[in-house]
């Protein structure tokens, strides 16, 4: 059997930011209330729905924010956050070519952009 070559340096990085953005369950409940609810949500109802302080939600955020999972705006003195669509096409490809299996790489162009932080 040949060995497979190993993933690229700068691409296993890239992915590795992806993981540890994820590696908190309050972070992983915003991602997927955001990505559920498929709509632009106040950093007040988030922290409503997750039965958290605004505050924790804020902490959580930036960290999702920095790799692109998240994206905000200012609306008056409110910041409103919503998932970045590119982030649900690609994250389940980086975890299976991470896993090994036979997924084709994400498309540079579709990949998630580091935002502004909430």
């Amino acid at each position: 059997m040949i060995a497979a070559d190993p993933l690229a340096r700068p691409t296993a990085a890239e992915y590795a930011s992806w993981f540890r953005a994820l590696a908190d369950p309050t972070r992983v409940q915003i991602v997927n209330l955001l990505a559920r609810g498929a709509r632009e949500m106040s950093v007040g109802e988030i922290a409503d729905r997750l039965g958290v302080a605004q505050s924790t939600v804020s902490h959580h955020l930036r960290p999702l924010a920095e790799v692109g999972f998240v994206r905000a705006r200012q609306a008056g003195a409110a910041s409103l956050i919503e998932i970045n669509s590119a982030c649900i096409s690609c994250f389940p490809s980086a975890a299976d070519i991470v896993l090994g299996r036979a997924a084709p790489p994400p498309d540079p162009a579709q990949l998630p952009q580091r935002g502004r932080q909430p």
